[in-house]
C-alpha cells in the first residue's frame, strides 16, 4: 500500500474512532445538563410557592406567579378545591415534584405538584443526536477529499525524490533535489539524499578512473608478452640461442609484474569489501628484522637497521608484513643502489607528527631512508592508486594497500618528516595496541 494511502487511511481510522466517542460524550453531556436544568427549575419553583405562601399570596395568585413555560401547576387546598390544570400522566414520560404547602392562611395543608412533560427534551436530545451524525459523517467526507488534495501537496518532495532516482537509474546523472530549507524532516531528508548521490556519483566517477588506471596499467606487461610471444613463434630453428633466451626472460618478466598488478587489485578490492584480519600475537620488532633480512639479500649495498624494544601487538601477521614489505621496498627503491634504510619502533606518544595519526597511545613504527625524501604537497598524493613516484617501479598501489591494511587495524600510515631532522622520505605506521 502506498505511504499516500496509508496516511489517509489511518488519518480516517482514527477520525472513524474519534468522532462516535466524540458525539456519545457531547450527547451524554447534553442529556445530563438537560436533566440538571428540569430538576432545578422545578425545584426553584417548588421553592417560590413556598416564599408566596408565607407571604400569603391567594392561591390563584400562586398559582399564575409560579407557572412557567413547559411546566403544568396543579394546587390541591385541603378543601378539595383544585386550582391549575390536572397533573400530567407519570407513565407518558412525565417528571414530577410534589410538595405541601407549610405558610399562609389559605395555601397551608395544600399539595402542590409540579409537572413537566420529558418529551421536549427527548425530542431535543434525538434532534442533537442526527445532527451529530450528520455533523461526523460530513466531517469524514470532508476529511477523506482534504486528505487526498493535500497528501498529494505534502508529499510532492517524495515524489521529487522518487522522479530523481529513476532518472539517475535511467544513466542521467548530475541532479539534485536542492532543498530551500533543511531544518524539517522532508528538507533533512532530501538534503541527506543529495549527500548521498555526490557521494556515490563521486565514487563511481573514482571508480571509472581506477578501472581505466589499472586497463591503462595492465596493457602495458599485457602488450610486452603479446610481443614477446608473437616473436618467440616467429623466430626459426636456426635463430641465435641468445635471441630466444632474451625473449623468454622478458616473458617471465612481464608475466610476474601483470601477476603483481593484478594481485595489488585484489587486494584493494578486498580492502574496500571489508577484510576479515586473523589476529594473533605478534612481535613487531621480529617481524620487522625478517624483512629486512629479506631486504639484505635483495640489495647488498644497503645498509638496514631495525631499532627500538620488542613490541607485541595483537594483529594480523600476514597483513602486517605486507605493509612492512611494502615500506621497505619503497626505500630500497628511492635510495637507489646503495642507501641506509632505518626502521624504528616504539609506543612513545610525545612526537607532534604522531599526533597525526589520532591513535595516541598506540604502537608506532617509522621507516625512514636518506633517499629524497617526499614533498610536503605529494605526501597524501602517494596514498592514491596507481599514482607514481619519481623512482616508483611497481605499479603504483603498494601505498595504498599498506595504508589499507593499517587502517584495518585500527591505527593508520603517513609519510612525515624524519624525527631527526636529516633529508630523506620517513613514513609512520601507528597500530592501536
Amino acid at each position: 500500500m502506498s505511504l499516500r494511502r496509508r496516511v489517509t487511511i489511518t488519518a480516517l481510522l482514527v477520525l472513524l474512532i474519534v468522532l462516535p466517542i466524540t458525539g456519545l460524550a457531547v450527547k451524554a453531556i447534553f442529556d445530563a445538563q438537560a436533566e440538571r436544568n428540569l430538576n432545578t427549575l422545578l425545584n426553584g419553583r417548588a421553592q417560590l410557592a413556598q416564599q408566596l405562601a408565607r407571604q400569603n399570596v391567594a392561591p390563584n395568585n400562586l398559582v399564575r406567579r409560579i407557572d412557567a413555560d413547559g411546566i403544568r401547576v396543579t394546587l390541591t387546598l385541603r378543601n378539595g378545591q383544585v386550582i391549575g390544570a390536572p397533573p400530567l400522566d407519570v407513565a407518558k414520560g412525565t417528571r414530577q415534584v410534589k410538595t405541601t404547602l407549610t405558610a399562609g392562611q389559605r395555601t397551608r395543608g395544600a399539595t402542590l405538584i409540579l409537572s413537566a412533560d420529558t418529551s421536549l427534551l427527548e425530542g431535543a436530545s434525538r434532534t442533537l443526536r442526527r445532527v451529530l451524525f450528520i455533523a461526523g459523517a460530513a466531517a469524514l467526507l470532508i476529511t477523506a477529499v482534504a486528505l487526498i488534495l493535500g497528501m498529494r501537496v505534502a508529499l510532492a518532495p517524495l515524489d521529487a525524490m522518487t522522479s530523481l532516482a529513476r532518472s539517475i537509474a535511467a544513466g542521467r546523472r548530475g541532479g539534485r533535489l536542492q532543498p530551500t530549507r533543511r531544518d524539517t524532516e522532508l528538507g533533512r531528508t532530501a538534503a541527506a539524499f543529495d549527500e548521498m548521490l555526490d557521494s556515490l556519483e563521486g565514487k563511481e566517477q573514482y571508480m571509472r578512473q581506477f578501472v581505466a588506471d589499472a586497463a591503462h596499467e595492465l596493457r602495458t606487461p599485457v602488450t610486452g608478452l603479446q610481443t614477446a610471444a608473437e616473436t618467440l613463434l616467429q623466430l626459426g630453428p636456426d635463430a641465435p640461442t641468445e635471441r630466444r633466451e632474451e625473449l623468454e626472460l622478458l616473458l617471465v618478466r612481464e608475466s610476474r609484474r601483470a601477476g603483481t598488478l593484478v594481485a595489488d587489485l585484489l587486494e584493494l578490492a578486498r580492502i574496500d569489501a571489508g577484510l576479515v584480519l586473523r589476529r594473533q600475537p605478534v612481535l613487531l620488532k621480529h617481524l620487522a628484522q625478517t624483512q629486512a633480512d629479506r631486504v639484505r639479500l635483495m640489495a647488498p649495498g644497503h645498509t638496514i637497521q631495525v631499532t627500538g624494544p620488542e613490541l607485541e601487538i595483537q594483529a594480523d601477521p600476514d597483513r602486517l608484513t605486507q605493509i612492512l614489505a611494502n615500506l621497505l621496498d619503497n626505500a630500497r627503491n628511492a635510495t637507489g643502489d646503495h642507501g641506509l634504510i632505518e626502521v624504528v619502533l616504539s609506543n612513545a606518544t610525545g612526537d607532534s607528527q604522531v599526533a597525526l595519526s589520532n591513535h595516541l597511545g598506540g604502537v608506532r613504527l617509522i621507516v625512514q631512508d636518506n633517499g629524497p625524501g617526499v614533498r610536503p604537497e605529494d605526501r597524501e598524493r602517494i596514498f592514491q592508486r596507481l599514482v607514481h613516484g619519481e623512482r616508483s617501479r611497481g605499479s603504483g598501489l603498494g601505498l595504498p594497500i599498506a595504508r589499507g591494511f593499517a587502517r584495518a587495524h585500527g591505527g593508520d600510515l603517513i609519510a612525515i618528516d624524519r624525527p631527526d631532522g636529516k633529508p630523506g622520505a620517513a613514513f609512520l605506521l601507528t597500530l592501536t595496541p
